[in-house]
């Protein structure tokens, strides 16, 4: 009988079960391991049917399907949706009030949301939300990023574009973003006031 140093018997214990379980990653995937993923990933992320099919796709072209015909994602998807396990509305508004939390705008919601593939069906909470933050969600960024009445200084016009210009790639209106960067540092805000910028287009 071999016998292996206490070192090399646990490595080549870890050694062979690291091999094991990468085999079995690399294997093709089937109907029932397939699921068996998708089970995993909702129970760990919260996502979108979108995203659920995306990441089943790729996991599909990196290992291969061993079943007669094509996997069927779409139907997949749409079991889970049926059994709670995703759904695309509450996770709308999930990253709506996520996203207006940290000051981003109703544009910039809508842009993730159509990232996550949230069809405009599901996103109509979630985008009624950032309408009704919009005023607020402005002003925390503002207070975040220190501009507008939150600024150590008054700024010259050179650098209150420069505001407006952050507050519109955050998601927000040009109307309320020129109203908060040209406010003065440390001017009272009006939310009510506020609110009516947010409610006007950029047409």
């Amino acid at each position: 009988m071999q016998l292996f140093p206490l070192g090399e018997r646990l490595w080549h214990k870890n050694g062979v079960n690291s091999r094991s379980k990468t085999d079995r990653s690399r294997r093709p995937l089937n109907a029932v391991s397939l699921d068996e993923l998708a089970l995993r990933y909702v129970g760990k992320f919260a996502t979108t049917r979108a995203k659920l099919r995306d990441y089943l796709a790729r996991k599909v072209r990196e290992r291969g399907w061993d079943c007669d015909g094509s996997p069927d994602f779409e139907a997949l998807a749409s079991r889970f949706a049926e059994l709670g396990y995703v759904d695309d509305a509450a996770y709308a508004l999930s990253k709506s009030r996520a996203l207006s939390s940290r000051g981003y705008g109703v544009r910039r919601v809508t842009e993730k949301l159509r990232h996550a593939g949230v069809e405009e069906a599901d996103r109509t909470e979630a985008h009624a939300h950032a309408a009704s933050e919009a005023a607020a969600a402005a002003v925390r960024f503002a207070e975040r990023k220190r501009l507008g009445p939150y600024a150590t200084a008054i700024a010259d016009r050179a650098q209150r574009e420069k505001w407006i210009a952050a507050l519109v790639r955050a998601g927000h209106n040009f109307a309320l973003s020129r109203a908060i960067a040209t406010m003065e540092p440390g001017a009272e805000i009006d939310l009510d006031q506020l609110r009516e910028h947010a409610q006007l287009t950029d047409a």
